[in-house]
């Protein structure tokens, strides 16, 4: 295939060595007259292990050129990759100037005669809506009504690390590719020929939010690491050590465990040990901020949650809890988001019932009996039993934990909060 790439920084640079590689023709385009020189010299305007060598042997092979100008390059082109950069502007949002202008440059190139749609891929880290509303827009204004047969937009996010950008590339953790319908593009199938990974076909804004997702969690992991090493540094506790003790747990620590979005924490552990940690951080004077938002984070699920369960039906409405536990096929009540929620409900007015097969108040003891009655002293009177729950007729039913598989209820007046779709 014929590859064009538009920005030659480090994104562009390495995808430019690379595909060529493969043995594709690639023409980079780059406004940096040296860029520019350096890679029709055979050398990488970027430092990257082994990247000198795949251009110099691309550059022999007549199988990578670059210029400072689009002209004539997207004629034969069957994809246009736009690796330009969107840095943070003054506000904190990206400054996405740059993707406007190399749209509009590649719109206002493209010929009218085209035997096939030109494919073009983003790879530039951009806010989710920016390929419908940026994007598109820019190319139908430039090319008309009948744009999209010319035009097909695709949202390809990269996953390239520094010093190991060459292997990240023909070894991706994920391939993810956005389009309009979140159909396979046909000529994105042809550039990844040969790389094993997972290949995600999603709409545009689910591909264009994966890179933050992404890049927040690992900011959110080492941020986390830093300030239990803090702890431990003021304390005279080997952080190395307790590091190893962590990571060799790869069953819940290291793992999708904990990672779905869904219900908020509770339970008799997290919400203690989390205050606990914050009440020995803030002794030590460590300073830890994240560790000190979690539970003011939970409360914010917990209160997104209630609110929109209340937006679906209005007060007086006869509402059906399943799952009251934090857990299924448990009777901890104890910091339950779902009794925090049950609470909610009827101090705000709703005709509340509550299915949970493994919680029998009366055999409810110590803790669990005082958080219970503590928060929903009417406890015995709100449940019912499967024949209730299963043949009364109720406005909503909300499925708060896993219960909810044991029993049949109307799909259409069922709302999931163990999990957000």
């Amino acid at each position: 295939m014929r590859i064009v790439i538009l920005g030659l920084g480090y994104v562009g640079c390495t995808a430019a060595g690379c595909i060529a590689s493969q043995g594709h023709h690639v023409t980079g385009i780059d406004v940096s007259q040296s860029k520019v020189d350096a890679l029709n010299a055979g050398k990488s305007p970027i430092t990257e292990p082994g990247l000198d060598e795949l251009i110099a042997e691309a550059r022999a092979k007549g199988l990578l050129e670059a210029r400072t100008t689009i002209g004539d390059a997207l004629d034969a082109a069957d994809i246009a990759i736009v690796c330009v950069g969107t840095p943070s502007g003054i506000t904190g949002a990206h400054d996405m100037s740059y993707v406007a202008q190399v749209t509009t440059q590649i719109a206002q190139a493209l010929k009218a005669d085209r035997a096939t749609p030109l494919t073009i891929a983003y790879r530039s880290t951009m806010r989710p809506g920016t390929t419908e509303t940026l994007i598109a827009p820019i190319v139908a204004a430039a090319l008309g009504d009948g744009w999209k047969d010319l035009v097909q937009l695709v949202y390809n996010p990269e996953f390239l690390r520094e010093s190991s950008a060459i292997k990240d590339y023909f070894e991706p953790p994920k391939i993810v590719i956005g389009t309009e319908d979140g159909a396979p593009n046909e000529a994105m199938e042809g550039l990844h020929a040969g790389i094993e990974a997972t290949t995600f076909h999603v709409r545009y804004r689910e591909a264009e939010i994966t890179k933050f997702v992404d890049n927040t969690w690992h900011a959110v992991k080492v941020a986390f690491a830093n300030e239990v090493g803090r702890v431990c540094a003021l304390q005279g506790i080997s952080a190395q050590q307790v590091h190893a003790i962590f990571k060799s747990d790869t069953k819940l620590n290291l793992s999708s465990y904990y990672t779905r979005p869904g219900g908020a924490f509770g339970g008799s552990c997290l919400p203690k040990d989390v205050r606990a940690l914050q009440y020995i951080s803030a002794e030590l004077g460590a300073n830890t901020p994240l560790v000190d938002m979690l539970m003011r984070s939970n409360d914010a699920h917990k209160h997104f949650h209630a609110d929109r369960v209340m937006k679906l039906v209005p007060r007086g409405s006869k509402i059906l809890l399943v799952g009251l536990a934090f857990k299924a096929e448990t009777d901890d009540l104890r910091e339950s988001p779902n009794v925090d929620l049950a609470r909610k409900l009827l101090e705000s007015g709703y005709e509340l019932s509550i299915y949970d097969p493994a919680i029998e108040a009366e055999r409810l003891i110590g803790q669990n009996l005082g958080y219970a009655h503590s928060n929903l002293p009417s406890l015995r009177k709100l449940l019912v039993t499967k024949d209730v729950a299963e043949g009364t007729r109720w406005d909503l039913a909300i499925a708060a934990n896993r219960t909810i598989k044991s029993l049949t209820v109307d799909a259409g007046i069922l709302v999931d909060i163990d999990a957000i779709a």
